[in-house]
Order: C-alpha cells, then sequence, then structure tokens
C-alpha cells in the first residue's frame, strides 16, 4: 500500500449473505499480516460496527450516503489510516425509498471496487449469472469480483468457480460453511459484539477459514484511492451541553462514534455511565445522553437500578439538557413493558407509556424538523436520520 489510503467496499445481493463475517474475517487476516485497516459501515447501523472494529482493532466509522452531506462522507473518509474496508448495506442497489443512498451511490461517488459476498447456498451456476447481473446492472459501479460463501464442498467449491471464470468473475475467495461461524441474531440485527465472550475466538476462526482460499495479492491489486472533495467544515450535531454524560452498555449502545468525536472536537467533555450497573450521570454534566439499544431486553433490571433512575429525575431538576433516543426515549417515560407482557416503571420525566409486547416493525429513513429553538438547533432546523425498532407507544401526552 502506498501513503494514500486504499481500500475496497465488500457488497452483497441482499442481507444475509454472510458480508459481516467476511468483512470481519478479511479484516482480522489483514491485521495478522500487520496492515493498518480502517474500517467503515454503509448506512445507519449500530451493531456491525462492533464486530468490523474488534476485527481490525480500530474503530470503525458509518457512511450513510442518504443523511450525510458530501462534506460529511469526505471527512470521514479521511481519517482512513494506511487503508480501508467499507462494508456495504442490506443489496448494493438498495436504499431509500426514493432510490438513493445505497452502497452502489457511494462506490459510485468515490470511485472504489466492488467486491461482491454472494452467499451460495442451494445454488450452483446460477451464481454466476447473478453476479454477472449485478456487474452489468450500473455502469458507473465497478463490481470487480466475488467473494463466495456457505460452500459447501470442494465439488461444490468446483462448480461455482468454474461457473464465474466461464462467465468473466473474478472469484477472489471460498468461505466454506462452517456451522461454528455463526453470528446470532435477534429482532433489531446480530447480537452485539461485546456481548459475545467468544467475540475473539470467532474471529481468530473466522480468518483462519477464510485464509484458506483467499486471493488476498489480487485485492492489494484492485484496492484503489477515494475520489473525495477539498476538505472543508462538515455540518454536525451540536453539542448537548459542556459536560456530556453518555449512557453505554449492552442495553445502551446505539451511538454514532462520529457525533461523540465531533462533541469532543468542540471542545465538550464526554463521561459515560452505565446504567445497568446502576450508575448515575456524573452530578457536575449540564447534559445526559441516552443512545438507542435494547432495554426493552434489561427492563425489570433497569426498573430496580434507583441510582441510575433517581439521577436521571436529579439531572432534570437540575435543568441539564437530556437526549433520549429510541430505547433511550423509553426509558424516560413511565414504564416499558416487556415481550412477557409486564410493566416495569420507568425514570417518569415523560408522560410516555411503551411496549414491545406486541411487536410490530417501524423502519425506514426519515427527515424531520424542529419544532421550537432547542440544545439540537434552531427552530426549523431540519434533519435526516433513521427509524428502526420493533416497539410501540401506548400512551404519550
Amino acid at each position: 500500500m502506498t501513503n494514500t489510503p486504499r481500500g475496497w467496499i465488500l457488497a452483497a445481493p441482499s442481507s444475509n449473505s454472510g458480508k459481516t463475517l467476511v468483512s470481519a474475517a478479511l479484516l482480522r487476516l489483514l491485521a495478522r499480516e500487520g496492515e493498518a485497516v480502517t474500517p467503515y459501515k454503509v448506512g445507519p447501523d449500530y451493531i456491525d460496527p462492533g464486530f468490523l472494529s474488534a476485527a481490525a482493532g480500530s474503530d470503525c466509522y458509518n457512511l450513510d450516503p442518504w443523511a450525510m452531506s458530501p462534506g460529511r462522507l469526505d471527512d470521514l473518509i479521511a481519517r482512513a489510516g494506511q487503508a480501508f474496508l467499507i462494508e456495504g448495506v442490506m443489496g448494493l442497489f438498495d436504499g431509500a425509498v426514493s432510490g438513493d443512498g445505497s452502497t452502489a451511490d457511494l462506490a459510485a461517488d468515490l470511485q472504489l471496487p466492488v467486491v461482491l459476498v454472494i452467499s451460495t447456498k442451494g445454488q450452483g451456476a446460477s451464481v454466476a449469472a447473478l453476479a454477472q447481473g449485478f456487474a452489468n446492472f450500473r455502469a458507473d459501479v465497478s463490481v470487480a469480483g466475488v467473494i463466495l460463501t456457505q460452500v459447501a464442498s470442494p465439488r461444490h467449491r468446483k462448480l461455482l468457480v468454474d461457473a464465474c471464470q466461464a462467465a468473466g468473475i473474478r472469484v477472489f475467495g471460498v468461505l466454506a460453511t462452517d456451522q461454528a461461524l455463526t453470528l446470532r441474531a435477534r429482532h433489531l440485527g446480530l447480537v452485539q459484539a461485546s456481548e459475545r465472550k467468544d467475540l475473539d475466538q470467532l474471529l481468530e476462526q473466522a480468518a483462519d477459514v477464510l485464509a484458506r482460499d483467499i486471493d488476498l495479492a489480487g485485492l492489494r491489486d484492485i484496492a484503489a484511492a477515494p475520489n473525495v472533495g477539498p476538505s472543508g467544515a462538515a455540518p454536525t450535531i451540536p453539542p448537548l451541553g459542556q459536560r456530556i454524560a453518555v449512557a453505554r452498555d449492552v442495553a445502551f449502545g446505539f451511538s454514532y462514534l462520529h457525533v461523540l468525536e465531533d462533541w469532543r472536537g468542540a471542545g465538550s467533555e464526554i463521561e459515560f455511565f452505565s446504567p445497568l450497573r446502576d450508575q448515575a450521570p456524573a452530578g457536575a454534566a449540564d447534559a445526559v445522553y441516552l443512545p438507542g439499544g435494547y432495554p426493552e431486553l434489561h427492563a425489570a433490571q433497569l426498573a430496580t437500578n434507583r441510582t441510575f433512575l433517581a439521577g436521571l429525575r436529579t439531572a432534570a431538576g437540575n435543568g441539564a439538557v437530556i437526549l433520549g433516543e429510541c430505547g433511550g426515549y423509553m426509558v424516560l417515560g413511565q414504564g416499558v413493558v416487556d415481550g412477557n407482557g409486564a410493566r416495569h416503571a420507568m425514570a417518569g420525566l415523560l408522560n410516555l407509556e411503551t411496549t414491545f409486547a406486541t411487536q410490530k416493525l417501524h423502519l425506514g429513513y426519515r427527515q424531520m424538523g424542529l419544532l421550537a429553538d432547542g440544545p439540537l438547533g434552531a427552530r426549523e432546523g431540519r434533519y435526516r436520520g433513521h427509524e428502526f425498532h420493533y416497539a410501540s407507544i401506548l400512551r404519550e401526552d
């Protein structure tokens, strides 16, 4: 690699193709060889970056072509070190309902090669037709080749590779089926990396399996420098305060690294606390941030953590700014009904009741405007973001 960061995008025809596992295995494999690779994740994803960060040994940033400005994307790409790997989101061409914001859009804008991760379970030569279709779908997107997952046997491998080669599709690697490499999932995606005690063992094993059949030299050859604009100020979310207490544990893990870095860069102090360990936000904090996560899975414990709940009430009484997102918003309410139908009292700062007992998927990009001046900006200020949850509001006054 040269001093200019170079890299690739790993995408897929659809979700559940194995791209997170392959991305993590490749990052760990490169780390073993002494390469400093910065990981990125396309789209509004809080969970996959945990696996990519652990595999690479460096922080993973999100890149969202729909929600982020070009300047913000360029700023984040500029943080890459010696090399970078970008894991796509959903299918290569999937984005917002409007059709934009896909991994393909990012690949076209940055002029980076795409390696397609394809699950071959239940397929033979059809994989080549699938890859060829994706490669030819958009002239401004360069699909350099494929990595095949869920390969059942040497015979299956030969069938797949022969078909791809006959169609002019380059095969960079093959990942054999291995039940030990399963990434467990739940309602919002994979079980978080921080919850897996066997995480390092899993990453090492995935790297071992990929190492048996991966063309690292070929991947290095196709790595490209991103096409980015001149550096400049990118719009950021203003800090909530001068001293911000941020909830962080397995129940409140959904915060974006670049947002916290922006706040630090603006001169704010960030102090973490764990609601699950019954910790209260720092008394001197003038702002409290409760990110989303899985509080509905820990509602019974949170309801008994009096130090945490009292700390929220004290912060509110002292005039601190309190921002609750998704699960964090639920905890600010009167109560949360868990998946078994049991109600658990929460902080009581909002006239709000939520439930996880009747699950309904709420998913999609959203645009919103501020109704009044506040910590997030002036009235009528506009934001882009996303909604992804299964809980519902029972009452909101």
